[in-house]
């Protein structure tokens, strides 16, 4: 079931995927703040929809404003070590990866995980787009299942 919650008016798009970051110091004294601040802070959301007919409001941190819109927690496509990477299976991230330039980079430190954590499957996507892991770690892209609320 979706979230109604308040993000920048330039974000406010049908399918965008964020990582809630939590409260910035402008955000003290603002009227809006139970409306905006409703998230869990690390969790990966996507835009389901734009509430029709909702007013744009002013925000300290979003210069254009603010719109409400309806989210849920999204998967987290992610690099996870091969073995034991299955649909169903728990699976931590390999650790973090100094090679920004990799077109893999993103997968192996993705936003809305962290090393910390084991994480649900949903499904593997297959192998990850970069040809050779400069790190030597035998990879397969999967992607996580969305948080729970």
């Amino acid at each position: 079931m979706p979230t109604v919650t308040l993000i920048g008016s330039r974000l406010a798009d049908a399918g965008r995927e964020f990582v809630y970051q939590g409260e910035s110091p402008d955000c003290e004294g603002c009227p809006y703040r139970s409306q905006c601040l409703n998230l869990s802070v690390g969790t990966r959301y996507r835009v389901t929809g734009i509430r029709e007919n909702a007013q744009t409001l002013d925000c300290a941190v979003h210069d254009s404003g603010v719109r409400a819109v309806e989210v849920e927690p999204a998967p987290v496509p992610a690099n996870v070590p091969s073995k034991g990477a299955y649909a169903g299976s728990m699976a931590s991230l390999a650790g973090p990866c100094p090679h920004t330039e990799c077109p893999s980079h993103g997968y192996c430190v993705p936003d809305g995980a962290s090393f910390d954590e084991e994480r649900r499957i949903d499904q593997v996507l297959g192998e990850p787009p970069h040809d050779h892991c400069a790190l030597d770690r035998d990879l397969t892209l999967v992607e996580f299942k969305a948080e729970e609320e």
